[in-house]
């Protein structure tokens, strides 16, 4: 069977709060850790029936990026969703709402 591995080093300053983000995979197209500002990680628990999520952004990340971030993560389940259920009214009212946080965001700035 293969394996392949993904790894997050998170550098931490003496009030506990992300520096410094890498990550590394073993199929990655560049070789070699990459620095990141932010990462979202969703686990589903079966045996609980719920998910685990872990979200960390680097204390220099500004707030617009978080926000486009978090939007390009919605609109990514969006299609995960319909890939993998193929749930075209989730898949729809997922994107729409993407487009709704676009719009807001632009008119913030």
């Amino acid at each position: 069977m293969k394996k392949s591995e993904i790894k997050f080093v998170v550098e931490l300053d003496d009030e506990n709060i992300p520096e410094r983000i890498m990550w590394d995979a073993d199929e990655k197209e560049q070789k070699g850790p990459s620095e990141t500002k932010s990462i979202s990680l969703s686990l589903w628990d079966h045996d609980n029936k719920n998910t685990m999520r872990i979200d960390l952004w680097s204390k220099d990340m500004p707030v617009d990026q978080m926000k486009h971030f978090y939007i390009d993560c919605l609109g990514g389940l969006a299609q995960s969703v319909l890939n993998a259920t193929g749930d075209e009214y989730m898949n729809q009212e997922i994107s729409q709402l993407c487009d709704k946080l676009v719009e807001h965001v632009k008119n913030e700035g």
